[in-house]
């Protein structure tokens, strides 16, 4: 008994020490290698289920966070410093369902040029990441959401991203060329409210961009043999 009490004190602190999401593995790495975690963490996440903090699990990862009713009295204590544009979140929106993604589908999904240096922003921004190229001509970067991005939105995994029925439920549909198309291709979401526009950078230079950070050959098996739906 003191063992396991000694084990959870151990995950306790060493989760809230972190500064990003731990996963098992990670975890493990402190304690016996025979010492199964997975039922300390659902211990631990349920002791923790109402109070101020919460365990949660992002995608394969743990973390305490700040539970959720909790947000609004904290607001005062965060700060924004950047605004996305509705071209921002609507690609932002198009990446998470159609992922992994290129710019020029993008831009066939929404019916519109996307604007310059979006790509870029959400970059920076940390919620999307380069997946791989694509095995066609030209070789286009395709584009997938991060852990950041479940993080921040509170998602275990993109299966818990809303679908259309509780979009539709929410009010989040409009009659916009953008929602238009992606309704077509099953997946609609939509928001409003108008931003800043963010970056100047074109296709060449987010592409040198992504060769200084990620290296030229971006390609995996996984991206070159995914497509949109049609």
């Amino acid at each position: 008994m003191e063992t396991r009490f000694d084990d959870l004190r151990l995950l306790e602190a060493l989760l809230f020490a972190s500064t990003e999401p731990l996963s098992v593995e990670q975890l493990s790495r402190h304690f016996q290698k025979d010492r199964d975690l997975k039922p300390l963490l659902e211990e631990l996440k349920s002791y923790y289920k109402n109070r101020g903090v919460n365990l949660i699990k992002v995608e394969d990862r743990w973390a305490f966070r700040t539970a959720p009713d909790m947000a609004p009295l904290l607001r005062v204590e965060q700060s924004q410093s950047k605004q996305l544009t509705r071209a921002g979140v609507e690609t932002l929106a198009i990446i998470a369902y159609h992922q992994p993604v290129t710019r020029a589908e993008i831009e066939e999904i929404r019916g519109v040029s996307l604007s310059k240096g979006t790509l870029d922003t959400l970059l920076e921004i940390g919620w999307v990441k380069p997946k791989g190229r694509r095995r066609t001509p030209g070789r286009p970067v395709t584009w997938a959401t991060s852990q950041a991005f479940l993080d921040n939105f509170a998602l275990e995994s993109l299966d818990d991203l809303p679908g259309f029925d509780e979009l539709k439920v929410a009010g989040l549909l409009d009659a916009r060329p953008a929602i238009t198309a992606l309704g077509d291709h099953g997946d609609l979401l939509s928001v409003s409210g108008d931003g800043v526009d963010l970056g100047t950078s074109d296709d060449k230079d987010s592409d040198n961009h992504l060769s200084r950070e990620f290296g030229e050959d971006l390609a995996d098996e996984e991206s070159e043999q995914s497509s949109l739906p049609v």
